[in-house]
């Protein structure tokens, strides 16, 4: 990530953490993240991954696409790259990201925050997507929708695969986070 979208991640996810009345060694705790590591990157400094920024979403209770929206890059790491289309402004919550994913890739992602839902429509390639142990095979042109509250995973073959991916975050009890 460059300097300029690392301090604007960095002082935005400072504003969120204020305005949650979160101490930097609570946010830090919570997400099971060093202090120092939370520090480094509300300095802009760091390079954060992004289990990290979805952990540290998860717990100040905001979308993924809140957190990172001020970012206009994609986030990348370990051939997948993620970036946030738009957001609804409504009830619930809801991101559209573009992802692709490299040849062989393997990407295990963290559960969501509750009843958070997912949907995946490839636009070119191929991928196994879903719940660990439950992954379905979806191809171009395809869809599938799964509860993204656990943990899930994305497995390409041997070609690139470019996806839309629009997360619903709602709660168990149907409102929103």
């Amino acid at each position: 990530m460059d300097t300029l979208s690392l301090g604007t991640l960095g002082e935005h996810l400072q504003s969120l953490r204020i305005a949650q009345g979160l101490s930097l060694s609570q946010l830090a705790t919570q997400a099971g993240i060093a202090k120092s590591n939370l520090s480094r990157l509300e300095q802009g400094q760091g390079n954060p991954t992004l289990d990290t920024l979805w952990r540290l979403a998860v717990q100040l209770q905001v979308p993924f696409g809140t957190l990172v929206k001020p970012i206009a890059i994609p986030l990348g790491e370990d051939g997948v790259q993620v970036q946030l289309i738009d957001q609804g402004k409504g009830s619930p919550p809801v991101d559209a990201y573009w992802m692709r994913c490299a040849p062989h890739t393997s990407r295990h992602a963290e559960a969501h925050t509750p009843g958070a839902r997912e949907t995946i429509t490839v636009i070119s390639g191929e991928i196994q997507v879903g719940p660990e142990g439950a992954l379905q095979y979806i191809k171009a042109g395809e869809s599938t929708d799964f509860e993204a509250d656990r943990p899930h995973q994305y497995m390409t073959g041997e070609n690139w695969a470019t996806l839309l991916v629009t997360i619903i975050y709602t709660s168990s009890r149907g409102t929103a986070p």
